[in-house]
């Protein structure tokens, strides 16, 4: 395996995981932003309100996108496992 070859392994791993960390974390953020502000407006200092509407909204992402970021995840495994058998011969 030449040092080329890591480096664009190693990238491509990164992209796709920083891809999916967006996607479970950004809709939990601007969640986190609408309650905040709503906890400023009305000036309610509850902690469960801003920790629910986040845990809700994360699991609903994982129950609308879990199907596509696991085929995100076969898929990147497979490829890998196809590039190792290049490498090898």
């Amino acid at each position: 395996m030449t040092p080329d070859i890591a480096i664009d392994l190693i990238g491509e791993s990164l992209n796709l995981t920083l891809l999916l960390v967006l996607v479970l974390i950004l809709p939990g953020l601007l969640i986190g932003l609408v309650v905040a502000l709503f906890q400023a407006a009305t000036q309610i200092n509850e902690q469960t309100l801003a920790f629910l509407p986040r845990l809700l909204v994360t699991l609903l992402v994982l129950g609308v996108a879990g199907r596509w970021m696991v085929s995100l995840l076969m898929d990147f495994c497979v490829s890998i496992f196809e590039r190792a058998a290049h490498l090898v011969s």
